[in-house]
């Protein structure tokens, strides 16, 4: 696997306070630099940004993958197997509502994962995927 360069992301919430309470205290997050229009997190070592745009109502799509339906568009990050269970849980205790539940992907077989799909306020879709073996996350 080749080094990993932090990206970068800047995105449209309706209500800063809001992404500030999900962001940071839901998912833990530490919070950057911030104006009265945008806010950057430090999102498992990517930046960031939520920014102000209350106009933007963009209702995501979905596509079936295994008899799911997934969020379109999305972003999201992919973590150790047990980072992803603290974190899973840690949504579980702040009563996330779940758009895809955690659960495991090709359990067994090549590509193995866990992932699941929630929405911030503004309904910006994220995935959050979790691997025993970080080789497995491109094995086709």
């Amino acid at each position: 696997m080749s080094a990993v360069h932090p990206f970068h992301l800047a995105f449209p919430v309706h209500d800063l306070n809001a992404a500030r309470a999900f962001y940071r205290d839901v998912l833990g997050c530490a919070e950057g630099r911030s104006s009265d229009e945008w806010i950057d997190f430090d999102f498992y070592g990517h930046q960031i940004v939520a920014h102000l745009a209350p106009a933007s109502a963009a209702r995501p799509v979905s596509n079936e993958v295994d008899g799911k339906h997934v969020p379109v568009p999305h972003f999201g990050a992919v973590l150790s197997m047990a980072e992803w269970q603290k974190l899973a849980d840690r949504l579980q205790k702040a009563g996330t509502k779940f758009e895809i539940e955690p659960y495991i992907r090709f359990q067994g077989q090549v590509g193995e994962q866990a992932t699941m799909f929630f929405f911030d306020p503004s309904m910006n879709a994220i995935e959050i995927k979790g691997f025993a073996d970080m080789e497995q996350l491109f094995a086709s």
